[in-house]
């Protein structure tokens, strides 16, 4: 398989110098190779990934899974290995769980995906003995941007919690008003967006208690960093218009920067929606554990892979300076 024009791909990502997105990159500029542990990267496109990263000094990888079938993978990739190491593990699970106690041990600053299922990879690291649980819930964030939308924006949980609870949804919108701060700066906090399908409140819909309780949370101080408003439908969310003929006064409504979705398959399909349809950039990262994870899909392209490399070189740079927990 052909290697890709990895400095093309950033360039398209990067856009012009006012682009959030090409900030992120720049910033990683200054900012050394995060040793990245790679988890059974025995596919072609995941070593492809890698060497991608690699070479635009964002990871230093440290290969983790079965030596024989990574040597395969990487001579399919047309991939040389060169100089990083390889750690030879009987199977994805040992893979795994190898990858966890060198980010424990810090010996590694972060962890990326590769050929095993996401369940698989996060059993690993949220096991108690693990030693990477913080006090927070892990969570998921797409990092997005599209053209019929101004600004970027995060998606929040569309990956890892399948039905969150309100002690959950509270440690995904900390993670995810953090992530936005360390990407975006403290210029001004985050408007985020609890969604529901409807904009009152209805006992019947627990989304939109949930909404509420979280909104109270914030004004005591449960979470922080961000403005929450909530419940908000998608429209009133995103669309100033949608709020105003809705006769919604909110600081968030129309204006959101963080939309929280209620579970799993109302963030994976409006995600997946906004990128096969929309045409939208995305790149996730999961939050909460003592190191970044990095979560890349087949159905990546390279930009969204290299991005998903650089939040992570930036979320484990705060860590280190105690900028967030």
């Amino acid at each position: 398989m052909a290697r890709r024009d990895v400095k093309g791909a950033v360039s398209r990502s990067a856009g012009m110098d006012g682009d959030p997105f090409g900030a992120i990159f720049r910033r990683c500029r200054g900012l050394p190779p995060l040793r990245t542990a790679v988890v059974h990267p025995v596919r072609d496109n995941v070593l492809e990934a890698v060497e991608q990263a690699a070479a635009q000094g964002l990871i230093e990888p440290v290969l983790i899974g079965p030596a024989a079938k990574i040597e395969h993978a990487a001579r399919e990739a047309r991939v040389a290995l060169g100089n990083w190491q390889v750690i030879d593990t009987e199977h994805s699970h040992a893979a795994a769980e190898r990858a966890a106690a060198l980010a424990a041990a810090c010996k590694v600053g972060a962890i990326m995906k590769g050929a095993l299922h996401t369940d698989e990879l996060l059993g690993a690291i949220v096991r108690s003995d693990a030693g990477l649980r913080t006090q927070r819930r892990v969570s998921h964030a797409f990092v997005m941007r599209i053209d019929t939308y101004p600004k970027p924006f995060v998606i929040t949980d569309a990956a890892v919690n399948v039905l969150p609870t309100l002690t959950d949804k509270a440690d995904i919108a900390q993670n995810a008003a953090d992530l936005w701060r360390v990407l975006f700066g403290l210029r001004r906090k985050p408007k985020l967006a609890v969604l529901a399908a409807v904009e009152t409140v209805n006992p019947k819909m627990p989304a939109t208690l949930d909404a509420a309780a979280l909104c109270k949370m914030a004004d005591r101080g449960q979470i922080t960093g961000c403005t929450i408003d909530g419940p908000l439908a998608f429209d009133n969310a995103i669309s100033a218009v949608a709020a105003e003929e809705k006769g919604i006064v909110s600081p968030v409504a129309g204006e959101a920067d963080i939309l929280l979705v209620p579970d799993i398959e109302a963030g994976n399909m409006l995600a997946k929606q906004l990128t096969f349809l929309g045409g939208a950039d995305a790149a996730g990262i999961v939050l909460g554990a003592r190191v970044p994870v990095i979560l890349t899909s087949r159905a990546d392209g390279e930009a969204a892979r290299l991005l998903s490399c650089a939040i992570a070189v930036l979320m484990a740079d705060a860590r280190s300076r105690g900028q967030i927990k």
